[in-house]
């Protein structure tokens, strides 16, 4: 491959790597502007998600991906329990590490190793189905937390689309 295809590739790789990143950073940095009382906000009054629950469910996609494309990158990952509510800590460090195999799926998928399969429209829409998922659940719960009385600052909510500085 001529040099200059070469850096192309290594640069969309990156830049693909970190268009992840940033979305695993806009997750976390909601979670710790979301206050205790926040993570137990719920609309449903048939016992649908709360907050924490919400973002327990991101996880749970996260590693239901991984162990279907990518087995070996969801082994040891945690899984939370339908009705389970984790703690904000517990799910900081749930999704940190999905978030990292998550990164490591994508790039083997980039790489087009064996024993990681993406989408069979391509590695971008792969990265765009995970993306997408993530965000229409920050905006559910942004809408929870506001329904709620219990809305981040505003500049909290401007600054998860300041992709960036995040």
């Amino acid at each position: 491959m001529p040099e200059e295809a070469y850096d192309r590739n290594a640069r969309m790789r990156e830049e693909l790597l970190e268009a992840w990143r940033t979305n695993n950073r806009i997750t976390l940095y909601l979670i710790d502007r979301i206050s205790e009382a926040g993570m137990a906000c719920s609309l449903s009054t048939r016992g649908g998600r709360d907050v924490a629950r919400q973002f327990a469910h991101l996880q749970n996609v996260r590693v239901w991906h991984l162990g279907k494309r990518a087995k070996r990158l969801a082994q040891g990952m945690v899984k939370f329990q339908s009705k389970e509510r984790p703690d904000k800590a517990r799910l900081k460090k749930a999704l940190n590490a999905s978030g990292k195999a998550v990164e490591e799926f994508l790039a083997l998928v980039h790489a087009g190793e064996k024993g990681a399969r993406g989408f069979r429209k391509g590695i971008f829409t792969t990265l765009a189905y995970f993306v997408a998922h993530e965000s229409y659940h920050r905006g559910s719960i942004l809408l929870t937390l506001k329904q709620c009385g219990c809305a981040p600052s505003q500049e909290s909510r401007y600054a998860i689309w300041d992709w960036d500085s995040i």
